[in-house]
Parts: C-alpha cells; sequence; structure tokens
C-alpha cells in the first residue's frame, strides 16, 4: 500500500486566517498580504504586532480550535481507505501545540488512530511515496513525489507539482 504523508498547518488546519480574523477583530486593521509571500505570513502582521502574533502561536489552546479546510475531511477518509495516510506536524517547534493538535486531529478526522499521527520537530525523518506540504523545508529532502500544498507564503515558489484545495487532491488520488 502506498504511504502518503499529510502536513496539518495550512494543509487540513486553517492556523492563518484564524489569526488574521482574531487580528482584525482584536486590532482593526488588516495584514499586508505582500509580505505574506517572502516564506512567512507573520511577516504580513505589521512589525509592532509580531511578536503578539508568536506569542499568540505558543500559547496553550491557540492550535486547539483551528477552521478545518474545505473538503479534506472527507478526501482524507476516502484516502485513508485506498493508502497509508500519516499525518506529520513539525509541531515541536510550539510546544503547547502538541496535545491541542492530538485533541484537534481526533476531533476531526476521527478515523486516524493515534498510530498516524507524527508530532515531530524536523519531517527529514518521514518516508513515503508522497507528501503533501505548504513548506518548501519539509518537501526539500522527501524522497517521494512531493506536492506543494498552496498557501499564502508559496504563491511565488515554482518547479512543484501543486495541490491548490482538496478537491484537486481527491482528483489526484482518488481518481
Amino acid at each position: 500500500m502506498e504511504r502518503v504523508i499529510v502536513d496539518m498547518d495550512e494543509v487540513i488546519a486553517d492556523p492563518m486566517n484564524e489569526m488574521i480574523d482574531w487580528y482584525r477583530k482584536e486590532y482593526k486593521q488588516d495584514v499586508d498580504w505582500e509580505k505574506m509571500l517572502v516564506g512567512s505570513w507573520l511577516k504580513g502582521f505589521p512589525d509592532e504586532h509580531q511578536q503578539l502574533i508568536l506569542e499568540r502561536l505558543l500559547a496553550p489552546g491557540f492550535f486547539r480550535n483551528l477552521p478545518v479546510m474545505p473538503d479534506s475531511v472527507d478526501v482524507l477518509k476516502e484516502m485513508n481507505q485506498r493508502y497509508e495516510v500519516f499525518i506529520v506536524s513539525a509541531a515541536t517547534e510550539f510546544p503547547n501545540s502538541l496535545k491541542d493538535k492530538m485533541e484537534w486531529l481526533l476531533e476531526h478526522f476521527p478515523f486516524f488512530t493515534w498510530k498516524q499521527i507524527a508530532l515531530c520537530g524536523d519531517k527529514r525523518l518521514v518516508y513515503g511515496d508522497f507528501m503533501i506540504d505548504d513548506h518548501l523545508k519539509n518537501l526539500k529532502y522527501f524522497n517521494g513525489k512531493k506536492y506543494l500544498f498552496t498557501a499564502a507564503h508559496n504563491l511565488t515558489i515554482t518547479g512543484y507539482d501543486r495541490i491548490n484545495n482538496w478537491k484537486e487532491a481527491a482528483g489526484i488520488f482518488l481518481k
């Protein structure tokens, strides 16, 4: 059975839009989408608030209530019947996220077992036939077929096959 490695943040969970919505409500300001293109959506927030955004990312509870990416549940449920699927998140950068992410995954994707979830620091340790991720740093060393999941911070990157949404993923993996 072929193995598919699926990232969490910006692929099946939506921390960026959650943070932007919170920021707009709290500070009545917008983000600079152009600055997000430099590789981190954090840079899209005003300089004077970037530390605040980072602190919120590091706080307990932030990752627990994130929105689910549209169609990801249905597509991954079917993929899980055809492939060996692992959700792999480089979560140790945000230590408080570990419990939040585990609970979030088990709530929204109950068809995955705890054995299919890997919360780690560096994805170079994983292997498989396919990887879906929004960051080049994770795809760079992967030995299988690489798919860049479109996110605000990677719009200008070329040279990778892209998946723009989960309906497109279904067209690739469930045909």
